[in-house]
């Protein structure tokens, strides 16, 4: 696990039992707050969540920041809570509603990527853009602003954000050859490369902030 936002303090772990991929659709077994995260550009810190349950079905959930060392924990006794019928109605409820639960996490992972990419968009820009020429600048300031409004005003309609997303990446590869070209011009300077994080129009999994754990 990691962070979703830059200098973010704190994560908040939700421990789960279910079979759907959203988290309000299953049952929340505990949360805890694991904070003292050191200032640091979002994606970057390493949580790192290990769950552990015993003979007697007490479970131990531990999260710990891989940079400080620093780590919270929950214990959960009696984890399952659910009787026999109520574990064959969320399997019947999963599986009714696969195609549905499909449908949203793919359009979760379309504006996650999207929302990378106007991130890493922006960074660019600001360590970069004295060396940007400005019609590219341009182009990119405008690519960014259009999809950043599309998430705003119509966060839903992945077929507005696919290709606004797709031509802002396309956008920011010319500027990258293009900061490239001029620091090789001035004289052999450090290749440019990408802000630290995940590549343009990657998946963005690893930036949830919300642990989860399934038993049925």
């Amino acid at each position: 696990f990691t962070t979703a936002a830059d200098n973010q303090p704190q994560v908040e772990i939700n421990v789960l039992q279910g079979e759907r991929p959203m988290a309000n659709d299953n049952k929340s077994l505990g949360k805890f707050i694991l904070d003292g995260i050191l200032p640091a550009p979002r994606g970057l810190p390493k949580i790192e969540v290990t769950f552990d349950i015993d003979a007697n079905g007490i479970l131990n959930v531990t999260a710990r920041d891989q940079a400080t060392n620093k780590e919270q924990k929950i214990t959960i006794a009696g984890s399952s809570g659910l009787s026999d019928d109520e574990v064959s109605r969320m399997v019947r409820e999963a599986e009714s509603h696969a195609d549905e639960d499909r449908a949203r996490r793919e359009a979760i992972s379309v504006r996650n990527d999207a929302e990378s990419n106007v991130y890493q968009a922006e960074q660019v820009l600001r360590e970069h853009g004295e060396v940007i020429p400005s019609e590219l600048k341009a182009e990119l300031d405008g690519k960014i602003a259009e999809l950043k409004e599309i998430l705003e005003k119509d966060s839903e309609n992945t077929d507005r954000i696919q290709p606004a997303s797709a031509s802002l990446v396309e956008s920011l590869q010319k500027v990258g050859s293009a900061v490239y070209g001029a620091q090789q011009a001035a004289g052999g300077g450090e290749p440019f490369e990408e802000p630290a994080g995940d590549e343009p129009g990657a998946p963005e999994d690893d930036a949830t902030v919300e642990g989860e754990f399934r038993e049925v």
